[in-house]
């Protein structure tokens, strides 16, 4: 399993959000692009999503930008991958059983069904405040 670019542009992102959360001033997404190295338009698309799952929150205006919407000791790196991939799984039977009449019957189901439990372990073992250490 690899993590897309969006999902890793998407943590990097949210990093220089939590470095600058205690300043309560929002990040323009132009100055987030710049330090690291990503497309401003593919950007506002992973700020988009990450919005809409309601980890970020953006103003309008001269001083605008994006700002956390949550402290960075609150949000893991799991829950951002997830907001900006969906499941992190090998299939789709480890995490809803109901998805395939055989998944009861199939010899590899508990081992996509491991491998869900420790992906995500971990992934929900991080936080963004862990990236600041």
């Amino acid at each position: 399993m690899i993590i897309s670019t969006k999902a890793r542009y998407g943590i990097h992102a949210m990093h220089v959000l939590a470095k600058f959360y205690d300043e309560h001033n929002p990040i323009s997404i132009n100055s987030i692009a710049k330090e690291k190295e990503i497309s401003e338009q593919y950007l506002e698309q992973i700020f988009s999503k990450l919005k809409k799952s309601g980890f970020i929150i953006s103003t309008r205006g001269k001083n605008g930008g994006y700002i956390l919407s949550r402290r960075p000791e609150e949000i893991t790196i799991g829950q951002i991958i997830r907001a900006l991939e969906g499941q992190l799984a090998p299939s789709e039977c480890s995490f809803d059983p109901n998805c395939c009449s055989k998944s009861d019957k199939c010899p590899a189901n508990t081992i996509w069904t491991s491998i869900y439990g420790e992906i995500n372990d971990v992934v929900d073992s991080y936080f963004l405040s862990d990236m600041l250490e």
